[in-house]
């Protein structure tokens, strides 16, 4: 029997040239598509259920995307179901009724909030127990029916009910670390983990930044919407269905299908993307450590 034998340098080649393989497979399995042209149309088939991100794919804060709306046309013209979940701090309802005023009259039935599953959540968990607001009067619906437990000096609460930035301290958030700092025995329910969101051209801190801010001091936070499990649990049944989803945010949308291994469609258009242009989409997604599937500048259904 003829024995060849390896010397340890031939050894070290051959680990590296394995290593090499394993690493061009990995780049083969991850690489991700560019629908640009083939449009959402070309993988539509091969998946049962969306979650779609409204703020950032369907509209800007500001005005709605018709090539998106389109998009949700079709899904629909197909039977094909989808859910726009959205990290918002409010009940479904308000931003139905958003969605509305701008334009979309369809869909209601589809729209699901981070609000409404911290909603649920604190009715069912902490329905007797005084919270102290930090956010913006207008997110005052999301507690309406138990508005009785607000108080207004943070010495008082039992909790802490983050749904964003105060009007007058929206731009310092160590405004937020000074006034948490004594008060991180509480738990905080943040409402909205996004930790920034752009409005039209100008770009706003969300309520995920101040619950960052109360975590560094080490507070402890409960986070209701993506990337977190749970929401996308209470939003839809997707038990043994393929799904995708899609949003323009790798902290959240991408984030979350990572987790939940669900397959993912970043719009590159949105929240990121001024370091893709810089950085490429190749380094901004090594960056944030996020894998996905496909890639598209705008949802589109087709390309004309």
């Amino acid at each position: 029997m003829h024995v060849t034998i390896i010397s340890r340098s031939g050894l070290k080649y051959i680990n590296e040239k394995i290593q090499e393989f394993k690493g061009f497979l990995s780049y083969i399995w991850n690489m991700s598509k560019n629908l640009d042209e083939l449009g959402l149309k070309s993988i539509v088939s091969e998946y049962d259920l969306f979650f779609i991100d409204i703020w950032g794919v369907v509209h800007n804060g500001i005005k709605l995307y018709e090539n998106a709306i389109k998009a949700l046309e079709e899904l629909s013209n197909k039977e094909k179901k989808f859910i726009l979940l959205t990290n918002a701090p409010r009940p479904n309802l308000t931003v139905i009724n958003t969605l509305k005023k701008m334009g979309l009259n369809n869909f209601s039935e589809t729209v699901f909030t981070s609000g409404e599953a911290s909603k649920r959540y604190l009715l069912e968990n902490f329905n007797n127990k005084k919270f102290f607001h930090l956010g913006p009067p207008r997110d005052f619906d999301l507690f309406k029916t138990f508005e009785n437990n607000k108080v207004l000096n943070i010495d008082d609460s039992d909790y802490l009910l983050c749904s964003g930035l105060f009007e007058e301290h929206e731009d310092d958030l160590g405004y937020y670390k000074t006034l948490l700092s004594k008060h991180t025995t509480k738990k905080m329910i943040c409402t909205n983990p996004d930790l920034i969101v752009d409005r039209g051209d100008k770009r706003e801190y969300c309520a995920g930044s101040i619950a960052k801010s109360f975590e560094e001091i080490n507070g402890e936070v409960i986070y209701f919407g993506k990337p977190y499990p749970p929401v996308y649990e209470i939003a839809a049944d997707i038990n043994n269905k393929k799904i995708l989803c899609i949003g323009d945010n790798l902290n959240t949308d991408i984030r979350g299908a990572n987790i939940q291994n669900f397959d993912s469609l970043l719009i590159t258009g949105g929240i990121h993307r001024q370091e893709i242009s810089k950085l490429s989409i190749e380094n901004v997604l090594k960056n944030y450590d996020a894998n996905i599937n496909y890639f598209q500048k705008e949802l589109k259904w087709w390309i004309n």
